[in-house]
């Protein structure tokens, strides 16, 4: 598992571009029968990413989470962007479709990841964060998410907010993890942008082509900073940062928050005349 370290604002203002990428950039998530984990100490999220193909690839224990086995004080949520895999959880099967979600609850001690035809991989993403208290299991189909449709296509921002992991929708401790999809012509997401230093946020980026790319905005709003991202790649926001984006193509991007609290508009909005 990679540790990443929580940042100061005040450094994050001196980082080079190269320094911003290796602090808060998440690459290569997808390898192949390989599970990718990524521990930051923004709140202790972890970010992760598995795509099984001809083999099934187990969640473990590590020294870094100082416990028998990975979910035993934590809560996960996971979205799959691949092909039809299958997650199974203390010998449960839940089938994952492309776009479904699933709530894991603490307390499950054994965790697979497998795909159901290996030339068209699944690809779980995953995000983990402590729990106190346990709660069921649910699996959530795009379907089943809870709507919120903001932006227009003037502002170039028109979009769909998928919330999965939400109270509306099924209860957590703290994580909170939805999927937001923006409309054909539309290529800004959270503009304008907002921070809330309640919560620490993380996006991933997804449904790309291969040559687009997002430029991903960060830091203060009084010295923002950017980061070049491509498909299939996450970026860590700590709670004293914007996370705001446009892209030179379509995208999709999956977010995901832990902290003090759930309320999703609990948010300190910026104006567009304070952003430097």
């Amino acid at each position: 598992m990679e540790i990443r370290y929580a940042s100061s604002n005040k450094d994050a203002k001196l980082y080079t571009t190269e320094r911003l990428r290796d602090e808060y950039l998440i690459e290569n998530l997808f390898t192949a029968n390989i599970l990718k984990l990524v521990y930051s100490h923004f709140d202790r999220i972890i970010i992760g990413g598995c795509c099984p193909t001809t083999e099934t690839v187990v969640l473990e224990g590590s020294k870094e989470l100082g416990s028998d086995y990975f979910l035993e004080r934590r809560e996960m949520g996971i979205i799959n962007v691949g092909g039809h895999g299958i997650v199974t959880l203390d010998g449960e099967e839940f089938k994952l479709n492309n776009k479904d979600a699933i709530y894991i609850g603490l307390g499950i001690k054994n965790v697979t990841f497998k795909s159901i035809d290996s030339n068209n991989p699944a690809k779980f993403y995953i995000n983990s964060a402590p729990a106190h208290k346990k709660y069921p299991t649910v699996k959530i189909s795009l379907e089943d998410a809870r709507k919120v449709h903001l932006g227009s296509l003037e502002t170039s921002n028109k979009r769909t907010i998928n919330q999965y992991i939400h109270p509306d929708v099924c209860q957590s401790c703290q994580l909170v993890m939805g999927m937001t999809a923006l409309e054909d012509g539309s290529v800004w997401n959270s503009m304008p942008c907002h921070t809330h230093d309640r919560r620490m946020e993380v996006y991933f980026y997804f449904d790309m082509a291969e040559d687009s790319r997002v430029f991903h905005f960060m830091g203060e709003p009084n010295e923002t900073r950017h980061i070049v991202m491509k498909n299939d790649e996450a970026v860590i926001s700590p709670s004293w940062s914007i996370h705001s984006g446009v892209g030179t193509g379509s995208y999709t991007f999956i977010w995901g928050m832990v902290g003090e609290n759930q309320t999703f508009t609990d948010m300190d909005h910026v104006a567009m005349c304070d952003l430097r």
